[in-house]
């Protein structure tokens, strides 16, 4: 399936080829060494250079010859930061996407979204004032930091590690931390990843991704989409029906002014079959996080860790597919 999807790149891949130069990585052989390390989670590109200088079935699945010298980590690291120039990994995600269509997978008609937060690669340390001189630390390495006392907000505060982490917290009483919102839209039928969206954690992240991520879905026929309490607001409710799409989310009681659907939508039985699918999507995010490392990215900038998240989704799919299509061989 990962043969076939970067087949059908090659189009795209021709383009980022230089004419001029020294050989390159080839993108085909980056994407695959990637996927190795979101499948086997490898915690870093130095070890998943290590394991596959050494591993005669990881050499195979990149496409490496066995007297093949493996790349220098700053090579690939350098090699891998031009796909992001292209949008390789939302390609390669549309698809497999499109492989799960054909292959009969998929829902076009009933979806479910979510958002997670994802912790960023930078300390509370590197959360400083905007306006603050800067002055030389006493330990380059790990300075002595001092915010007992002070109050520490997205708008006085920037994080100098990565300036695109925003602090968040998952709810009351939990600890805040420089986070991502990393936002995923499922189809009801298998519990597939169709797109994914990064944004910067703030109070309605989740619901304009949602908007994001449910405009994309092609053909003007009525969907319907799944959503926990957090996406019952008037806005989010009315700007779904604008755009053809039925909310069946989680009805919010204890919200000043109630809940934002009623009776009309509750009444059908396919609200209740919404609520009991968009569970399904914890499965996602809680792959992500475990097995392709997802919890804490080791990239920094919306653009990078997008990328790197959307790519593991992809991943995702690879496996729920392969386990779907056992099944169904097994059935028969």
């Amino acid at each position: 399936m990962a043969d076939l999807a970067l087949w059908n790149m090659s189009a795209r891949f021709d383009a980022m080829y230089s004419m001029t130069g020294r050989p390159s990585i080839p993108p085909e052989k980056l994407l695959r060494a990637q996927l190795i390390q979101m499948l086997y989670s490898v915690r870093s590109e130095r070890l998943l250079m290590e394991e596959i200088d050494y591993s005669v079935l990881y050499r195979w699945f990149v496409g490496m010859n066995l007297d093949e010298p493996v790349w220098d980590v700053t090579v690939f690291t350098k090699n891998r930061d031009r796909l992001l120039d292209g949008d390789v990994a939302r390609e390669f995600l549309c698809e497999v996407v499109k492989q799960a269509q054909a292959m009969d997978l998929t829902s076009d008609e009933h979806f479910t979204v979510d958002g997670t937060l994802i912790e960023a690669w930078a300390s509370l340390k590197s959360f400083q004032r905007k306006d603050q001189k800067v002055t030389p630390p006493d330990d380059p390495g790990n300075p002595t930091v001092d915010f007992h006392g002070e109050k520490r907000s997205n708008e006085t505060h920037e994080s100098t590690t990565d300036p695109d982490a925003r602090l968040a917290r998952k709810g009351n009483g939990k600890e805040a931390k420089l986070s991502y919102n990393g936002n995923l839209l499922t189809e009801n039928r298998n519990g597939l990843i169709v797109t994914t969206e990064i944004l910067q954690a703030n109070g309605t992240a989740e619901r304009d991704a949602a908007l994001l991520m449910l405009e994309q879905i092609p053909g003007g026929a009525r969907v319907t989409v799944g959503g926990d309490k957090g996406y019952d607001t008037r806005d989010f409710v009315a700007e779904c029906r604008n755009i053809n799409v039925t909310p069946h989310v989680a009805q919010n009681t204890k919200r000043n002014g109630g809940s934002a659907i009623d009776g009309r939508t509750t009444r059908h039985s396919g609200y209740e079959v919404s609520q009991k699918k968009r569970k399904r999507i914890e499965e996602c995010f809680g792959w992500l996080k475990t097995v392709a490392l997802m919890r804490k990215v080791r990239h920094r900038g919306l653009e990078k860790v997008g990328w790197v998240f959307t790519f593991a989704a992809a991943a995702y799919n690879l496996i729920r597919m392969k386990n779907l299509l056992a099944n169904s061989v097994g059935a028969s």
